[in-house]
């Protein structure tokens, strides 16, 4: 069985506030160019897996993953 089959069960309850921040990331963007309250938001997101934390070249960006809908 594959995870993308053990996940299209599965629905991942987030805040309006996160919502908010995940409908604003449409591109790759470093994180420290979110203020902090978003930070915080954004590492909730990516331990819910609906954000992804990338390292490049020294700075840490980050990109909202590619899902069909955020419930």
């Amino acid at each position: 069985m594959k995870l993308k089959q053990v996940l299209e069960g599965l629905t991942i309850q987030i805040s309006n506030e996160e919502q908010e921040v995940l409908d604003r990331m449409t591109h790759i963007t470093p994180l420290n160019a979110f203020p902090e309250r978003e930070q915080f938001i954004i590492e909730s997101l990516i331990r819910k897996a609906l954000v992804t934390k990338v390292s490049n070249n020294g700075m840490t960006m980050v990109i909202a993953n590619e899902l069909e809908t955020y419930n």
